[in-house]
């Protein structure tokens, strides 16, 4: 069953042909589908050997239709009339028609009558359909078929082009990359692509048209004009077009898939093959390098000499790290390689691959196995070999290199022992030597464990029988018996140490908390002073507040730290007291601080200086701030005025400089009279700067009272006085333009309320679309094509001669007066001076002195050309040129 069924058709189709109403309308888009449709019907007519000019008139008897129908369709339609009377020709019509709809195609509002009548939209939607059902239904892409289908495929093939992005059938080809990708994707010997540059869409396109054309046998349906010209491109012509690449293309698709399934499969077996020939060449020299090397591993021949047997497990060392890791690899890949031939021959049907006899991988890892049983075997010999040699002379020199060290370490210790150096130490130093004697107990212990090591070495030398045995143990018994003597020093020094700590720690104690206490009374003090001269600036009453109230809060806490000063104080005294009944010898002053009584009172005496200072600068200060608080809403109170009034003005002179009421002379006084009432506003604004001039000479930058500053007063004050300057001397420019051009009242209004109607913004002026658009209201006839759009850049050079992109009032009233007033041409003037000069081509200087007067005659002496005719006589003047050149169409 054919997948389009009728219903399915009918779906897809109807929004076609309600959209085809709407879209035929332009003739844009009608001019497109006029090209398109007719190189696609020429494309498949001119296998029948004729093709057709005019679509809608070539179609009208019936008979080409029908010839189109069975040269796409492959099938044979019934047999056409040959008269030439209306009735023949709705005849084949209708037997085209009703093998259109025998194809599940339901034709909405298409006769046969409408057809012979040469109806244009009634024919472009036939062939819509034509088209539709024969060359893009049929298209299938991933379970989309038709236009997703064609859309869908067009995303494929230019998915790679990140300049490409294919979305719609219109304005997603009007830059041309779209079809030079479809076409490079195919054959990327026919285009440069990388030569192709967005934003030049016509040799894009024109580049796309001509290759396809040339080389695909793709008539160019399109010209690249027709596109880029056009804001959203005809659909359904970029559709049709489309179609044609998409039909060229498949075809060599399949045959470019066909050669490569044989050369994937000629890949396949080569590769095959050659994985066989590398299976059995490694697998051979694996098996004979294991052969080799498995009677060497199995030899167990000792050596007499350390050095032989070292030798030997360097031999073994370096099959280990050189000759076999190699090999390993070798497997290991042997493997990887059997398995993935096996895979590759069962993906691709063909039959298992059987190594030869005794090389299968089985067969590898047997060998390979027997391999590093022997191996292991070998090792262990080694290393029990060399534990049994190595072993009496490591113990031996073991025991000399502990003893040695240990010797080292005791030298000196027991004289350390012995000092009285505590006698006469401060507590910090008796802490220090405390500590230190703590840390060479912790040596001592952590010794131990070497005199033990030392005696059981000895012990094991003694029962191995070691040669030199007699001095081995002398030296032992020597360094147990001072062992023991050191421990005995050892507790003797620290009952001494801890019975001398105990005698200044009390005082110490003192000392540290005078020092905890004292530094930060000393800084608490230094930060207050700091604080009590610090210069402050605020621009505030809020931040003087809140200067004055930490005063307060810092005045509060002066009785307590009074008391904290007599503690620390007391804490001093009782030191000195311990010293004196004691008898203790201190060495130097508090170690923990250098921050001594005197020093403290003095600093408290300069701080309660200070604190009558601070209020009384904190009391100016309040009272400054208060002046320019008053200062700040007097200019805030006048800002908040004038700044709306300004803002009101503005707006107003906009509305007036737009409406039209009375007379353009009305409208003249009435300004006038507005200019009058804004420049009697001045005294208010020289008032608030003087009032901006005492805010900046009290320093103050900001203002919370008002969001306007003096210079935006000053800004709105300039614009305002600007504006209706340049509106009243716009409307003595209409007025001068209307009196020099005859324009009456009633056409001004006119002018103004076009001008106005299009001015959708209200910013006064107009765009190219905009004015465009009110000279088509006023009855210009200017068109879409390309002689309209030359007059309209005609236009636009004379009322935006800077090429601004706007139309002012004033260059659209010159325009309009210009194109409506009777005023004189160069050809009228060109007219007056033959006459002047007697119907000659040229006017001699007599003539002009005796017909114009004196000044003017001299004018045109001084700015005419020498006549340089056939018939020119001496002193002749070229009155041609130069009345050209009055009104600017040549040089004057």
């Amino acid at each position: 069953m054919d997948p389009y069924d009728s219903q399915q058709t009918n779906d897809y189709m109807q929004p076609e042909e309600d959209w085809d109403r709407d879209m035929l309308l332009d003739p844009a888009w009608e001019k497109q589908q006029r090209k398109t449709f007719t190189a696609w019907c020429n494309s498949h007519l001119r296998k029948a050997g004729t093709q057709i000019e005019n679509i809608e008139e070539d179609f009208r008897d019936g008979l080409k239709l029908m010839l189109l129908l069975e040269v796409i369709s492959g099938e044979r339609l019934a047999k056409p009339e040959r008269g030439k009377m209306r009735v023949h020709k709705i005849s084949n019509v209708n037997k085209a028609l009703d093998f259109i709809a025998s194809k599940g195609v339901k034709l909405v509002s298409i006769g046969a009558e409408e057809i012979v009548d040469g109806n244009a939209k009634m024919t472009l939607g036939m062939i819509w359909t034509i088209i539709l059902r024969f060359a893009i239904q049929d298209i299938s892409v991933e379970e989309t078929s038709a236009k997703e289908g064609l859309l869908l495929w067009c995303q494929r093939k230019t998915a790679p082009y990140k300049n490409v992005n294919i979305q719609n059938f219109h304005i997603s080809w009007k830059d041309g990359l779209g079809f030079c990708a479809l076409i490079h994707r195919h054959r990327p010997e026919l285009i440069d692509y990388g030569k192709l540059r967005k934003d030049d869409p016509l040799t894009n396109l024109n580049t796309a048209f001509d290759v396809a054309e040339k080389y695909l046998d793709i008539p160019k349906m399109l010209d690249a004009e027709d596109i880029v010209g056009t804001a959203r491109p005809d659909e359904k012509a970029i559709m049709t077009y489309v179609s044609s690449f998409y039909h060229a293309f498949s075809g060599a698709q399949k045959a470019e898939t066909a050669a490569n399934r044989i050369c994937k499969v000629l890949a396949v077996n080569q590769e095959n093959e050659q994985l066989m020939e590398d299976y059995e060449k490694l697998a051979s020299d694996l098996l004979e390098w294991i052969r080799r090397t498995i009677p060497w591993l199995e030899n167990r021949a000792p050596e007499n000499t350390m050095q032989a047997m070292q030798q030997k497990l360097e031999d073994f060392r370096d099959y280990r790290r050189l000759h076999k890791p190699p090999k390993v690899q070798e497997k290991c890949q042997l493997e990887i390689n059997f398995n993935t031939l096996q895979t590759k021959l069962r993906l691709s049907n063909r039959p298992a691959f059987m190594p030869s006899e005794g090389k299968m991988v089985s067969d590898i890892n047997n060998a390979w196995g027997g391999l590093e049983q022997a191996e292991k075997g070998y090792e262990e010999w080694l290393l029990n070999e060399i534990r049994r040699l190595e072993r009496l002379d490591h113990l031996a020199e073991k025991f000399r290199q502990k003893a040695s060290i240990h010797e080292s370490w005791t030298d000196g210790k027991e004289t350390m022992l012995q000092q009285k150096d505590y006698e006469t130490a401060t507590l910090s130093e008796i802490k220090a030597l405390l500590k230190k004697h703590e840390a060479f107990e912790s040596d001592l212990a952590a010794h131990q464990d070497r005199v033990e090591q030392i005696a059981a070495i000895a012990q094991e030398l003694n029962e191995l029988d070691y040669y030199d045995s007699p001095s081995v143990n002398a030296r032992c018994q020597k360094i147990c018996d001072q062992w023991d003597n050191l421990g005995a020093l050892t507790q003797k020094r620290r009952e001494a140490l801890e019975r001398t700590e105990k005698l200044l720690e009390t005082i110490d104690q003192l000392y540290l908390e005078y020092a905890k206490r004292a530094a930060p009374f000393n800084n608490w003090m230094e930060g207050a002073m700091e604080d009590l001269q610090d210069t402050f600036i605020v621009h505030t009453i809020e931040e003087i507040q809140g200067l004055t109230t930490a005063h307060e809060q810092f005045k509060a806490t002066l009785p307590d730290a009074d008391k904290e000063r007599q503690a620390i104080l007391g804490i001093h005294n009782e030191v000195s007291k311990i010293v004196q009944t004691y008898h203790v010898n201190m060495a130097g002053t508090n170690p923990y601080t250098i921050i001594t009584p005197q020093e403290i009172n003095g600093k408290w005496d300069h701080v309660r200086q200070l604190v009558p200072r601070r209020d009384q600068a904190l009391m100016e200060e309040h009272t400054r701030q208060q002046q320019n608080e008053r200062l700040r809403k007097q200019f805030g109170a006048q800002a908040n005025v004038i700044g709306p009034w300004i803002q009101t003005k503005m707006e107003e002179i906009g509305r007036i400089s737009i409406e039209m009421h009375g007379t353009l002379e009305d409208q003249l006084n009435h300004l006038r009279q507005y200019e009058k009432s804004i420049i009697n506003y001045k005294p208010k604004i020289d008032q608030l700067e003087g009032d901006h001039q005492q805010i900046q000479e009290a320093l103050i930058f900001d203002n919370k009272h008002t969001n306007y500053t003096m210079e935006h007063i000053r800004v709105g004050w300039e614009q305002l006085l600007t504006t209706i300057a340049r509106t009243i001397n716009e409307v003595e420019n209409q007025i001068l333009t209307r009196d020099a051009k005859g324009i009456s009242q009633e056409q001004m209004n006119e002018f103004r309320a076009s001008f106005n109607h299009f001015d959708r913004d209200h910013s006064g002026t107009l765009g190219p679309e905009e004015f465009k658009a009110c000279l088509i209201s006023l009855g210009y006839d200017i068109g879409n094509d390309a002689q309209g759009e030359a007059e309209f850049a005609r236009i636009m050079s004379i009322v935006d001669p800077n090429r601004l992109g706007v139309v002012t009032f004033q260059a659209f009233i010159d325009f309009m007066s210009r194109e409506t007033a009777d005023t004189d041409t160069a050809d009228q003037v060109m007219a007056s001076f033959k006459i002047l000069a007697g119907d000659k081509n040229y006017i001699t200087l007599d003539e002009l002195r005796r017909e114009l007067p004196p000044d003017q005659a001299e004018y045109c002496i001084a700015r005419m050309a020498p006549y340089s005719g056939p018939d020119a006589v001496p002193g002749a003047l070229d009155y041609m040129s130069f009345s050209t050149a009055l009104y600017g169409e040549s040089d004057l």
